[in-house]
């Protein structure tokens, strides 16, 4: 099993980036997949969840109204667009998947397979 997430780079505030995380190794239209968040000297985070379907989304408050979550279960991927960056969305982003049970989860152990992450720098 495999994430890759990618699409991380250095913006200025209020800029906006795409991330994309592509799943390898699992039937991805079993999972939910979740993005968590982890910035320097703090602990990871969630920022926001999809279901398998993608009919239910979940986001973290200090994201809700910028971030948007998406996937292609053709494609085996789900992105998360950034709009409106601010610097403390300077983090690693990783991508996990869960299989699904119904309700999307926040706790970082309710995901049983994740990414390496990718770096997103915000400047002020």
């Amino acid at each position: 099993v495999q994430l890759q997430a990618s699409g991380g780079g250095l913006v200025q505030a209020g800029e906006s980036l795409r991330l994309s995380c592509v799943a390898t190794g699992i039937t991805f239209d079993d999972y939910a997949v979740g993005w968590f968040r982890q910035a320097p000297g703090k602990e990871r985070e969630f920022v926001a969840a999809i279901s398998w379907s993608g009919g239910s989304t979940y986001y973290a408050d200090s994201v809700k109204g910028r971030f948007t979550i998406s996937r292609d279960n053709p494609r085996n991927s789900v992105d998360l667009q950034l709009n409106s960056l601010k610097p403390e969305d300077t983090a690693v982003y990783y991508c996990a998947a869960q299989l699904y049970a119904g309700v999307l989860s926040t706790p970082l152990a309710a995901y049983e397979y994740w990414g390496r992450g990718t770096l997103v720098t915000v400047s002020s």
